[in-house]
């Protein structure tokens, strides 16, 4: 008999960054390790993934990650956690791994212990083992994980959804699953995004009816965004773009790999003859496929319509096709960049997210799952913790007692002692780590705030210059600003502000001695009062004292 902790680092009460850890006994199994890409008040951070010190503190008793599709919110952070525990072995089916090696290259990443498994093969660990099981998501080789432990069986589903006709490397296993349920499943973890939608997912992720329509009603050129790693969906446009005479242009290096390589793995069934090139861009009639990356949500749409483009340049007959739904956090940003397409009179068609939907499973997906494993205990995960909830519902309709449905938050830890929940209020510490740029550090709260600074009320930048010998003032105090206020009619604010700063500093000086900190100190303090009574605002106040 055992002792299993479940925890999430990252994924509870938010879209991303997923993370889940399972304990047991000593050994440790890690489900994903995703990223998310920031909104509002992450002023310039690239992306966000969970802190992972307590893979740091535990690295010995890491058995492995385990992946469960190629999407970044699932294997984004990877890299960075490889860059401290390059030893960590990662677990991948074949296209998730092509995907994370691809990732790894970008970022000049090495990895020691890379292990890609296959379907229905257990991987063994001891007196335990993970069994792969495939499902259907819109990525291919989409997986769902079952721990077996000697009390029963972890389940976590990873992203999924239920539709007969996605077939091969898109295609879900239902017998295996019922299998497993026919087990002993101890615990189901599955995501919850969708958790209040009624019905199933299936058929209102299909949209090759409505690229059909699209092609149809404008015979023009078509200029597609999509997201790269939807390789279902870029499969749907070139099965509708085959029935026609239509050429399809793919943009952008990061798009031509993920499609010359899924066409080299057989992931992708394309007419290659469709495919044009750059002579082909402005032809009547061409389909152009731009990436839309989430980390910058239509970033391409609105270097073609700032005319930023190299290669595009927009022609009255064009048609915008946004082929993906909106989805969470963007939907100010779908709403501006349309609505600028439109005043250019460019034609405009998007998705919407009432008729159509992501690959994520609604609640008859969800009830199904839980038929299909009949769990004793069940952990809604990822989604906002209101969907949790609904998730928590939908089991509790289904025969589980309330006292079974785990709902729990980022470092919130479920026991289980010889298979029976305890009441344990153990937690661990989690956070999250701010990337920006290249650098692996993380940014942080106080960088975080100073550029919160900056974009509301700018910079202003103190200058004087001290005679070494005298100490007497040679220049200055000159006052710049940036994003404060306009200069020409504020002169008297920054006259004043040079007289204050002045002060301070004939206050702090003496024959052979100049107080530089007390100085900036009263400056910053002096000037920033000053600045909130005649301005409302209160700027960001650096001094630049220099001596020669």
């Amino acid at each position: 008999m055992s002792k299993i902790n479940i925890f999430a680092l990252g994924g509870l009460n938010e879209d991303g960054k997923n993370m889940y850890i399972c304990e047991v006994d000593k050994d440790i199994f890690v489900f994903d390790a995703g990223l998310k890409y920031p909104r509002d008040r992450y002023l310039g951070i690239d992306y966000i993934i969970p802190s992972y010190d307590y893979l740091k503190e535990n690295r010995k008793r890491i058995k492995g990650i385990f992946l469960s599709h190629g999407h970044e919110s699932n294997l984004g952070a990877i890299s960075d956690i490889l860059m401290d525990l390059p030893e960590i072995p990662i677990y991948a089916a074949k296209y998730t791994m092509e995907i994370l090696k691809f990732q790894l290259e970008l970022d000049k990443v090495k990895a020691k212990s890379l292990h890609e498994f296959k379907f229905h093969v257990p991987l063994i660990f001891g007196d335990k083992t993970i069994f792969p099981i495939r499902v259907t998501h819109s990525i291919p080789d989409s997986t769902l994980f079952v721990l077996n432990t000697e009390d029963g069986s972890i389940v976590y589903s990873g992203d999924f959804i239920f539709d007969p006709t996605m077939t091969n490397n898109f295609s879900c296993d239902i017998g295996r699953l019922a299998y497993v349920g026919k087990q002993n499943v101890l615990c189901l973890m599955t995501e919850s995004l969708y958790s209040e939608k009624p019905g199933f997912t299936t058929p209102e992720h299909r949209v090759g009816g409505f690229i059909r329509k699209v092609l149809h009603e404008n015979e023009d050129r078509i200029i597609m965004s999509v997201l790269p790693a939807h390789i279902y969906r870029i499969q749907e446009i070139f099965d509708e773009v085959s029935k026609t005479n239509r050429r399809i242009v793919v943009m952008g290096k990061l798009l031509n790999d993920i499609i010359n390589r899924s066409l080299e793995l057989n992931y992708l069934s394309i007419n290659k003859n469709k495919i044009g090139d750059l002579s082909n861009l402005n032809e009547k009639g061409v389909i152009v496929l731009v990436s839309d990356l989430k980390e910058k949500p239509y970033a391409n749409l609105e270097k073609i319509l700032k005319d930023n483009d190299r290669y595009i340049k927009l022609m009255s007959t064009d048609t915008i096709f946004i082929t993906e739904p909106m989805y969470l956090g963007v939907e100010k940003r779908m709403v501006l960049i349309m609505d600028e397409f439109a005043k250019k009179k460019i034609n405009v068609v998007a998705l919407n997210g009432k008729d159509h939907l992501l690959f994520h499973p609604s609640k008859e997906d969800l009830m199904l799952m839980i038929q299909l494993m009949n769990p004793k205990y069940y952990f809604p995960v990822k989604g906002n913790y209101k969907d949790q909830v609904d998730n928590g519902d939908l089991a509790y309709k289904l025969g589980i007692p309330k006292e079974n449905i785990l709902l729990k938050q980022n470092g919130d830890v479920v026991t289980f002692v010889n298979g029976k929940l305890v009441n344990d209020t153990k937690y661990i510490k989690v956070d999250e780590v701010l990337i920006d740029g290249k650098s692996q550090n993380d940014i942080g709260e106080i960088v975080l705030k100073d550029r919160e600074m900056l974009g509301e009320a700018g910079i202003v930048i103190v200058t004087a210059t001290i005679d070494k010998k005298t100490k007497e003032i040679l220049a200055g105090p000159e006052i710049l600003t940036r994003g404060f206020i306009f200069v020409k009619d504020n002169l008297d604010i920054l006259k004043e502000s040079s007289v204050i700063s002045e002060q301070i500093i004939k206050n702090n000086t003496l024959k052979n001695y100049v107080d530089y900190n007390n100085i900036k100190l009263e400056i910053r303090n002096t000037l920033g009062k000053y600045f909130y009574e005649t301005t409302d605002c209160r700027p960001m106040i650096i001094t630049v004292i220099g001596e020669i």
